[in-house]
């Protein structure tokens, strides 16, 4: 079983910052793109930001210009650092590892929560 170890999750206030990591193992993160997802309570996961083996990054639209995704490829290791957060980002971040529409494996999850 592939785990990816996430940390960096909290309670913020709006306006604030906070910086997300996942820890891979090696083979997996070599070989796959990595990403993040987040979901909120009563609504689908979906996708946050996502960066590829040589580093060209996708972000959704409503956090564009906010997030910013890389990688560490010496510690094997996705960061996301998120600026600017808004209530609306209230949600359980996850990160992800893979192949899009061919497979994929997912961290447990860490809790996002930014007041008003």
């Amino acid at each position: 079983q592939v785990q990816l170890v996430e940390s960096g999750g909290g309670l913020v206030q709006a306006g604030g910052s906070l910086r997300l990591s996942c820890t891979a193992p090696g083979s997996i993160f070599s070989s796959n793109s990595m990403g993040w997802y987040r979901q909120a309570p009563g609504k689908q996961r979906e996708l946050v930001a996502t960066v590829t083996r040589i580093g060209s990054s996708n972000y959704a639209d409503f956090v564009k210009g906010r997030f910013t995704i890389s990688r560490d490829s010496a510690k094997n290791t996705v960061n996301l650092q998120m600026n600017s957060l808004l209530p609306e980002d209230t949600a359980v971040y996850y990160c992800w590892a893979g192949q899009p529409a061919l497979y994929g494996y997912w961290g447990q999850g860490t809790q996002v929560t930014v007041s008003s």
